[in-house]
């Protein structure tokens, strides 16, 4: 048994209509995280969490803050190695830097290079579950589950299905899809804490008949998730309409095969109809604000407040590598640029949930993580806000929880993560620059 002391924040339930951020999260300064095992037995006051448990081991963070371990609900492992590639829009992304990296990942060693490079980042941005996109290979996704699995991290991914407007040596068909998808299932969905998403990559690359073996796979394996894009691009959206004539709209087009439900994810959401608005609402789906990205290739600013207003699930996102950063911090900070751009400025606190317990809410996976509370997985990192002389002067020794995470998210970095656990585990530590997979 373990006693962490160190300012902490997190929100213990979902935050409700009814109720504020503000109002919903838990700051407990000079406190105290008790752990045994995997799991998190009590959080509270330092001295009340020493009194109850005397014989645990005591880890002491005084001046740091423990804080849930960080949800990235949209990113692609294949793409560590494009990320920061000059320029271009969505399409010609994809084909100029997309594509060609994942070419690569027909090597299985060359895969599991990646995803241990991949989960190191993670990691050492305080990172502990992941919503990833692999490639289209069967052995990138085992590549990605096993060295999950090597440190016990609660990793949703899946093998990207393409049977179209792709390289042909990128392309699946609808029975390979379906097939190999089944396989990954079987082999790895609720094996340890991994579980499988089913991942068209988007409309444009499946056809109808790719899509609708998909559908019957979402059918058949109910709690499994499903991921993909939409309405990033304007250009993507006309596509979209010419490829598929009978559909209503983008949304209409993975609603015709039962993929618009309860665990779906779908990236980006920029340009979307009321109707659709409405739709991912009654659907209890969830949209993957992915600011960094939507900024680098010009995609457009995401409108939260219409998603509030129609009880959408918003989870924040990296989506690396068209993203510029690993860190859900500065991911929060370009939230807010974005949505300062629309006149509505996202507060810190609501950033905050929107990457722990928000998210976990969204996924049906908030009684595992997201937040620290007891019987809980012990996924969560210490954060040392005031890292150097610029952060020393910018945050105050006692400043208050919203005002230190909002200076890290457009001050801070991977620096700012001194400790990463998972699964009760130290994974990364800074200090002695240490990776529990290295």
């Amino acid at each position: 048994m373990q006693l962490f002391r160190a300012n902490i924040a997190h929100f213990p339930t979902p935050s409700t209509a009814s109720s504020t951020f503000a109002e919903d999260i838990v700051v407990i300064h000079d406190g105290g995280l008790v752990i045994d095992g995997k799991k998190i037995i009590a959080t509270g006051s330092f001295y009340s969490m020493r009194e109850q448990y005397p014989n645990a081991v005591l880890r002491d963070h005084k001046d740091s803050w423990i804080l849930p371990g960080l949800i990235d609900s949209h990113l692609h492992y294949p793409q560590t190695e494009s990320i920061a590639s000059y320029g271009e829009q969505l399409l010609s992304w994809l084909e100029n830097y997309t594509f060609p990296t994942e070419k690569q990942f027909a090597n299985v060693e060359h895969a599991q290079k990646i995803a241990k490079v991949f989960l190191q980042q993670l990691l050492k941005n305080g990172t502990t579950t992941g919503f990833v996109f692999s490639s289209v290979h069967q052995g990138c996704c085992n590549a990605l589950f096993s060295a999950a699995s090597e440190i016990d991290m609660a990793i949703v991914a899946g093998k990207v299905c393409m049977d179209r407007n792709c390289p042909a040596d990128l392309q699946d068909c609808p029975e390979t899809a379906q097939k190999d998808s089944a396989v990954l299932i079987e082999k790895w969905h609720n094996t340890g804490r991994n579980r499988y998403a089913i991942t068209p990559r988007f409309a444009p690359t499946s056809s109808e008949a790719q899509l609708a073996a998909l559908g019957e796979l979402a059918t058949q394996y109910k709690d499994v998730f499903v991921q993909t894009h939409l309405s990033e691009n304007v250009d993507e959206i006309a596509w979209v309409k010419s490829l598929f004539p009978k559909a209503s709209g983008y949304l209409d087009v993975y609603d015709k095969y039962n993929l618009v439900r309860p665990r779906a994810v779908f990236g980006h959401g920029i340009h979307l109809s009321s109707e659709e608005w409405q739709r991912l609402g009654e659907a209890d789906a969830t949209l993957a604000f992915c600011p960094t990205s939507n900024l680098f290739l010009g995609s457009g600013l995401f409108d939260l407040q219409t998603a509030r207003a129609n009880n959408v699930h918003v989870a924040l996102a990296t989506d690396v590598g068209a993203g510029t950063s690993f860190s859900m911090l500065k991911t929060y900070g370009d939230a807010y640029k974005v949505s300062q751009l629309r006149h509505a400025p996202i507060d810190p606190i609501e950033g905050f949930y929107l990457m722990t317990q928000g998210a976990a809410v969204a996924h049906k996976l908030d009684d595992e993580i997201g937040n620290l509370n007891p019987n809980t997985v012990a996924d969560f990192i210490i954060v040392t806000p005031r890292y150097d002389e610029l952060m020393e002067l910018r945050i105050k020794p006692n400043a208050e929880f919203d005002d230190v995470f909002f200076a890290l998210s457009i001050l801070g970095d991977d620096r700012a993560i001194a400790e990463t656990w998972i699964s009760g585990q130290c994974c990364y530590n800074k200090k002695e620059t240490h990776y529990a997979m290295a």
